[in-house]
């Protein structure tokens, strides 16, 4: 199996302090299911948000000929003794650690009207094969000023001063998923399968002040015995 653990270390997006925390625990677990790690941390979207880099892993994917890619926010934590997911997803599936209800987040486009299903992208931790790579495809149909009018924060997510537009990728992997037809599963329903709670196995601090996220994480390894 070819696969690659990707983040994005696009200088001073998030505070080290954060990341000497979540980089050491994702390189642990690439390096247990056999994966590559790779620091995305060059600009080629310069007209999108910094999070929109991710998407680089659409050419990145098939220039390195991944079986898997996989992506994971810098700013999360991932516990070492999570299982291999690639055993756990079929390769004709996208998987995400979960997702939230599309007709809350975004204005529907006939793409979300056909699929039917509802699935908003949480993209902070997600995977796709090399027979699902559209699911890191870019846009090539809308302005920025077109998605920032299809997207709508949350009410907890306005308060942190969260505008629209920084949620352009959760956006373009969801219409991603709904215009290709791709099959979809959560990692939270593996976890649950097994017994496992989400919180025994990754931990993503959103949408919070910085010395809170820090506190959150350092909690989370205390919790993990890491710490």
């Amino acid at each position: 199996m070819k696969a690659t653990v990707f983040t994005l270390n696009l200088g001073r997006e998030y505070d080290t302090d954060v990341t000497d925390l979540t980089y050491p625990l994702m390189k642990q677990w690439a390096h247990k299911i056999g994966a590559d790690f790779y620091e995305i941390t060059e600009r080629k979207f310069p007209e999108w948000p910094a999070s929109y880099e991710k998407l680089q892993i659409y050419q990145l994917g098939q220039e390195m000929k991944n079986e898997w890619n996989i992506f994971i926010d810098c700013d999360a934590l991932i516990n070492p003794d999570l299982m291999d997911m690639t055993q756990h997803i079929p390769r004709d599936t996208v998987a995400h650690n979960g997702s939230d209800l599309a007709t809350i987040r975004w204005k529907y486009d006939r793409f979300f009207m056909r699929d039917g299903r509802h699935i908003g992208s949480a993209t902070w931790f997600c995977m796709a094969s090399d027979w699902c790579i559209e699911l890191f495809k870019p846009l090539d149909d809308m302005t920025p000023e077109q998605v920032a009018d299809s997207i709508f924060p949350m009410n907890h997510e306005l308060k942190t001063g969260m505008t629209s537009i920084r949620l352009v990728e959760d956006y373009v992997m969801s219409r991603n998923i709904a215009q290709y037809g791709l099959k979809f599963i959560t990692f939270q329903e593996i976890y649950k399968k097994y017994g496992f709670e989400q919180g025994y196995f990754v931990c993503h601090a959103y949408a919070m002040a910085p010395e809170q996220k820090l506190e959150t994480l350092k909690n989370a390894l205390k919790g993990w015995g890491l710490m």
